[in-house]
């Protein structure tokens, strides 16, 4: 069966692993989609939920943070301080109240403390003010008696308690305060005498209405019968979004509290028979709580009815896909079958490329990357045939290099010049050194030597040009011995410093100058630089220096200074580019020379070869 189905043909296979494609995944779907998927989008609404009760929580938390704030601004107004305390005559009271710029900045701050908040009135119960500030025109009823709050619950809870601050819901005021103030109330005792027992403390009102905090309730649940309520001490139901699911879902203190004590966000609770997923949020140093009650039935039939959707549209995917899949099939397969006959001819034969594709897909792609197969490999099969003869004709350059007529030349006709003149030392020691100049050339047939021996041929070259130019030419080397092993190509800075001598040093009106080989590491390179002080060169003859056909004019470095002395040749660019192009064949066209140079100062030339 395996075997039947490897020989297959890829239509067959296309069909067969689609039908695969629809019949495991859609039985596998339905089981693993509603066990694993079906929590996890369960769990994923209740954490939503969660979040979004957490904010309307931080919400209705911001709104009762106002209150302290307000409450904290008046409790350190300095005029309210002195008025509300029995410490200081009545007299000096009731020069405060003729001076209309302390009531007038008392009014524009109450103004200011409503204005834009959900507060709607302000109010201080005490006796401890002048009669005439009660009915003031600035300050209309902001200062009440302290008899006008007897009778309501949150004054015998303030009384009757070491409370000192109090969040009252409807039923701890009077029906005058709910009608004429604000249905709900933040209460503070306000600077109780030294002599508590003989006076009554004075009372600060800050009354708002449940309006606000309901409409950020309405903001928090999201789904059906769903409701969010706050609860007070005393199981005081302060406001809800809805009146009538949260009398159904009510929740006492005690349960609420510990629900907000809770790491686990939503907790699951029975109430009246119906599994609920429940949060609790304390919100701010009050004593009130935020409760969030959201049904099970409503979250578990949303991640059913999620699953249903989203097995459908799988469903309705893989058919489509099926059919389309069938009509494709047999355009892959031609062209595919094309590729591969075109492939098959290429084992015999030069690859021939296919017509372009009008597909632009996978297959249009591999059309396209046979097709630069075989254009490539045609072309590297041509650039071979062509790199074969360069090379050809390179080692023939390189040979020519090797042996500089000019140079060999010029030196015989010093050595003349010398035996004539009856210096016999001087005409042995040139021997010496050219022989030992072409010996190190010629001695060994590896066309690539080390550094270390170039740079002794080197040394050979600039004695034998001191000896024809009076030591006119300094040579240092500053290579470290680290370097000296590095491998490059024979006769690599011989035409170098050669053309530094002739075409640098040589051309300047003084004829001397120095050469400087220096050599360090960089990287998985190294580096040999050829630097020298003579004319240098113009951006015509740099741009051009390392190409083939450049070939400058001969010069002749014999001025009237030294008619006396041999003539000098030189010959043309080749043995530059020939070095240049015979590093780049062997290490990679990274690697060769590099030229710089500015006129009048002198020419530098980098060398870079790999270290191994």
């Amino acid at each position: 069966m395996v075997r039947l189905f490897k020989d297959a043909s890829i239509r067959t296979k296309l069909i067969f692993t689609h039908l695969l494609l629809i019949a495991v995944p859609t039985i596998l779907i339905i089981v693993i989609f509603y066990f694993s998927l079906y929590d996890l989008i369960v769990n994923d609404s209740i954490r939503q939920e969660f979040a979004t009760s957490r904010q309307s929580a931080e919400a209705l938390e911001a709104q009762l943070n106002q209150l302290s704030a307000v409450s904290s601004a008046i409790r350190s107004n300095t005029f309210i301080r002195q008025l509300c305390t029995d410490s200081i005559p009545d007299e000096e009271k009731d020069e405060l109240i003729r001076n209309n710029a302390f009531l007038n900045d008392l009014s524009t701050q109450i103004s200011s403390d409503i204005s834009g908040t959900m507060i709607t009135s302000i109010h201080i119960y005490t006796d401890h003010v002048p009669e005439g500030l009660y009915d003031n025109w600035l300050l209309d009823d902001f200062f009440l008696p302290e008899s006008a709050s007897h009778g309501t619950y949150w004054h015998g809870i303030m009384n009757s308690t070491t409370k000192t601050v109090l969040y009252c819901p409807s039923f701890y005021l009077s029906h005058e305060e709910i009608n004429t103030y604000g249905s709900l109330a933040y209460i503070e005792k306000l600077y109780p005498t030294s002599q508590a027992s003989s006076t009554y403390p004075s009372y600060l009102a800050i009354y708002f209405s449940s309006d606000d905090m309901a409409k950020i309730l309405d903001q928090d649940i999201s789904v059906n019968q769903g409701v969010s309520y706050i609860i007070g001490e005393r199981e005081a139901l302060v406001a809800s979004s809805d009146a009538a699911l949260a009398g159904t879902y009510f929740m006492d203190y005690d349960t609420v509290r510990r629900i907000s004590d809770s790491k686990d966000g939503y907790t699951t609770r029975s109430v009246i028979g119906k599994e609920v997923y429940a949060a609790s949020f304390r919100l701010g140093t009050s004593d009130w709580y935020m409760v969030s009650v959201v049904p099970a039935s409503v979250v578990t039939h949303r991640g059913r009815v999620i699953i249903m959707n989203f097995a459908f549209i799988y469903i309705i995917t893989l058919i489509i896909a099926f059919l389309i899949s069938r009509v494709m099939s047999k355009s892959i397969t031609t062209r595919l079958s094309a590729i591969n006959d075109r492939m098959r001819e290429a084992r015999s034969h030069p690859p021939v490329s296919l017509p372009d594709p009008d597909m632009h897909d996978e297959i249009g792609e591999l059309t396209d990357s046979y097709n630069y197969m075989a254009t490539r490999q045609n072309l590297l099969v041509k650039r071979q045939q062509e790199t074969a003869e360069e090379l050809r004709i390179s080692e023939i350059r390189a040979l020519q290099a090797q042996i500089n007529p000019h140079f060999l030349y010029n030196t015989m006709d010093m050595i003349n010049w010398l035996s004539q003149s009856g210096e016999r030392e001087e005409v042995t020691r040139a021997i010496q050194a050219l022989s030992n100049f072409y010996k190190l050339t010629l001695s060994r047939k590896d066309p690539v030597t080390d550094l270390r021996s170039e740079i002794e041929h080197v040394r050979l070259y600039a004695e034998l040009q001191n000896m024809r130019f009076e030591d006119s030419i300094g040579l240092v080397v500053d290579v470290p011995d680290d370097l000296l092993s590095v491998r490059l190509p024979k006769l690599t800075l011989q035409p170098i410093v050669e053309n530094s001598i002739l075409h640098g040093i040589l051309e300047k009106e003084s004829q001397e100058g120095t050469i400087v080989i220096a050599g360090w590491e960089e990287g998985s390179d190294a580096v040999i630089l050829i630097s020298d002080d003579g004319v240098g060169m113009d951006e015509g003859t740099l741009a051009n220096i390392l190409s083939s056909d450049h070939d400058p004019d001969e010069h002749d470095t014999d001025s009237s200074k030294r008619s006396d002395k041999p003539k000098t040749t030189s010959g043309t660019n080749i043995a530059i580019s020939n070095t240049h192009r015979r590093l780049q064949i062997l290490f990679g066209n990274t690697y060769g020379l590099t030229y710089r140079s500015v006129s009048g100062e002198g020419t530098e030339v980098e060398i870079r070869v790999p270290l191994e």
